[in-house]
């Protein structure tokens, strides 16, 4: 049954409803929210979304996304461009940032490997980090990806992929538990994690 007297706010409810975690009670009371406020703050949302979806590229060195060519990390002088950190997506790169615990760049795939999802090695950023590695100046590599099958099977395709280059692999220590994805582990765990990593080899569950 439709409970909605205007189409028009039902059209917003139903894109709002698609975001991620958002239902449609949710999306109700945004969208409700966004109708009571004034003309020139919604003209701002809307330009913002828009001006982002045009305007946001992804970094051409570690992938992150960037408004500009090579992203504000990659070009910091004050960051250690000797360690990369491998990561699954964004979201793991802001919040390794948030724990302040890590000062090296970084290297997101875009994925995992996950042949139940129908993505393989060539569908990520594997080359890329290959390619940067054979461009040398980088001394170890981090794999910091979840702790999921999904994740160790990357992992271990990264290391038989480096196996050959006079470069160091760790992996993040196991402070955030099997199945956890980075994004939910609290900055503390995460810090540590990081700090405590381990020689890959190491960290392989027998």
């Amino acid at each position: 049954m439709n409970n909605f007297s205007s189409k028009l706010v039902e059209n917003v409810v139903n894109e709002l409803s698609k975001l991620p975690g958002v239902g449609r009670k949710t999306a109700l009371r945004l969208a409700l929210h966004l109708l009571n406020e004034e003309k020139s703050e919604v003209e701002l949302l809307a330009n913002g979304l828009l001006k982002m979806k045009e305007e946001v590229i992804f970094c051409k060195i570690c992938h992150n996304i960037s408004d500009v060519e090579v992203c504000n990390i990659c070009t910091n002088p004050r960051r250690d461009a000797s360690l990369i950190c491998v990561v699954e997506d964004i979201r793991d790169v802001m919040a390794i940032e948030n724990t302040s615990q890590f000062n090296g760049l970084y290297h997101v795939l875009g994925g995992i490997i996950s042949p139940m999802d129908g993505v393989g090695p060539n569908d990520i950023k594997i080359k890329e980090l290959v390619g940067r590695i054979k461009n040398g100046g980088i001394n170890e590599i981090i794999l910091a990806l979840s702790a999921t099958i999904e994740g160790d099977t990357t992992n271990f395709y990264i290391f038989r992929q480096l196996k050959d280059f006079d470069v160091s692999v760790s992996a993040i220590a196991r402070g955030v538990a099997v199945g956890d994805e980075l994004e939910y582990a609290d900055e503390v765990t995460l810090g540590r994690s990081i700090l405590n990593r381990l020689p890959y080899e190491n960290s392989i569950r027998k």
